[in-house]
């Protein structure tokens, strides 16, 4: 089972017991760099909030990359996965090849190529409108989630039992009608964890645009480093950035895994 679909897979990890040991490795990892830094220098504790603003700064830039990512990713992998069951093999195969193309490209890859040749500025009605790192960063993330999406789309749909399909159709409604009409609606509740849990991935992965030069969390923390000269700051930087993601994806997979046993479906 793809574990994007499955949001349990996620919530696996990001459990109370997840909790305490991400906590647990960023305050062991201060007590050991507080004993190895040299005397007179800035505690480790206070060293990581004097930076607190520089990083959140930096992990504001992570949201907004896995926010347009999943955006962008939901509007075309929804027609994507809808394009998947058209009766119309035309339709049907490209559909799918994109979508298998895509889950199995490397992200990165698909984000290097997103970052070089998109343009860095294009031209609106005679405005020139400069296109920011970051936003590109977010089209290369979007290719891998709208394939996902696509396949979430697709499973929901066909999760629906064909007794409904054949009374709409015994009731003369269209195809159309039937897959916006009938069908969706009932997909809503089966799509939003796995639609949730995706989200989560994404703004995880989302550290990869640190390798393009995005100036994101793990860029700044990267910086602060460098700034302070100091090895044994190291560990404890690098617990804090994972804190900061276990502390934002967390609620998120919990509530994933509750919608998911709230609306599970007999099959």
């Amino acid at each position: 089972m793809d574990p994007v679909w499955h949001a349990g897979r996620l919530c696996y990890y990001l459990n109370p017991r997840g909790a305490a040991t991400v906590f647990l490795c960023l305050a062991l990892s201060c007590v050991a760099a507080q004993a190895a830094s040299a005397a007179g220098k800035p505690g480790i504790v206070e060293t990581l909030l004097k930076w607190t603003p520089l990083l959140a700064g930096g992990f504001f830039w992570n949201i907004a990359i896995s926010a347009v990512a999943l955006a962008v990713g939901t509007a075309f992998g929804f027609m994507l996965g809808i394009a998947q069951l058209s009766p119309r093999s035309w339709l049907r195969s490209p559909s799918w090849l994109v979508t298998q193309f895509l889950r199995n490209a490397p992200w990165l890859v698909l984000l290097f190529y997103c970052m070089f040749l998109l343009p860095f500025k294009v031209q609106l009605f005679g405005v020139v409108v400069p296109v920011p790192d970051w936003l590109k960063a977010a089209f290369g993330f979007a290719l891998p989630a709208m394939a996902y999406v696509a396949e979430i789309v697709r499973g929901a749909i066909q999760s629906i039992p064909a007794g409904q399909w054949d009374s709409a159709e015994s009731l003369a409604f269209t195809r159309t009608q039937i897959i916006w009409s009938i069908i969706l609606p009932q997909c809503i509740k089966r799509m939003l964890p796995a639609w949730m849990n995706l989200y989560a991935i994404v703004a995880m992965a989302s550290t990869l645009a640190n390798i393009v030069g995005v100036s994101e969390a793990m860029t700044v923390t990267r910086e602060v480093l460098a700034a302070e000269r100091r090895q044994e700051l190291l560990l404890p930087m690098y617990a804090y950035l994972l804190a900061w993601f276990f502390i934002y994806c967390y609620p998120i997979a919990r509530i994933t895994l509750a919608l998911e046993r709230k609306w599970a479906v007999a099959n």
